[in-house]
């Protein structure tokens, strides 16, 4: 993967007051400042998805936090850590980053749906990393409200498998219900391939629906 610093500087830049709490200044500025080099090369090992694939974004938000947890060298421990993104996370101007829909609203809930398949058509018409990207299936049958779709094929889950980041990839999957909250939607999710399922599956719905079906 291209090296692209946006959620680098973006992470790294809100993350620090959270991780000052939660660590010391000392711990957080020496891990901090070590960060681009290890998520440089990790961005050089992982397989290219496509530099423009809509999806690349997710790799390069969730490498960081990945190299963050690394750097610590065992001091960070993933439910402190889980902690610690959430607090990033529900920063007003991270979320409002992350957001810009409300999925309450018929038109926002159909500008997600449109997003993801979008999303899809990408992979389809780039043959060429069809078996390095994620895999989209939609199955508009099984839920009346809300969008669905799964994966059965996940970069990130690959990497992380492949080069000891597996015990933190679960939390790092985690920050899907947080962003589901930026836009005002509740994330209904049965398993991840991080814990050992056989796929991310991602049923979102608003967060004002009672009794979604």
């Amino acid at each position: 993967m291209k090296y692209k610093g946006t959620f680098l500087f973006l992470i790294t830049t809100f993350i620090r007051k959270p991780m000052n709490r939660q660590y010391g200044r000392a711990f957080t500025k020496s891990v901090l400042k070590k960060v681009k080099p290890l998520y440089k090369e990790m961005l050089a090992r992982a397989d290219d998805i496509g530099y423009d694939n809509p999806m690349a974004n997710n790799i390069y938000m969730a490498f960081v936090f990945m190299a963050i947890w690394k750097l610590a060298d065992g001091k960070i421990k993933p439910t402190d850590f889980k902690e610690v993104i959430t607090e990033f996370m529900y920063n007003p101007l991270v979320m409002r980053f992350m957001g810009g829909i409300d999925a309450n609203r018929p038109e926002g809930m159909k500008k997600m749906t449109e997003k993801y398949h979008q999303m899809a058509q990408w992979a389809e018409e780039h043959p060429e990393y069809k078996d390095k990207t994620w895999n989209f299936n939609f199955d508009d049958t099984l839920h009346r409200d809300g969008t669905y779709y799964y994966f059965t094929q996940c970069p990130i889950e690959k990497f992380a498998r492949e080069n000891g980041y597996l015990e933190i990839l679960p939390v790092i999957c985690d920050t899907d219900y947080l962003t589901a909250n930026a836009k005002r939607a509740v994330l209904h999710r049965g398993e991840t391939l991080a814990t050992g399922g056989k796929m991310c599956d991602y049923w979102y719905v608003g967060d004002k629906m009672e009794n979604s079906q």
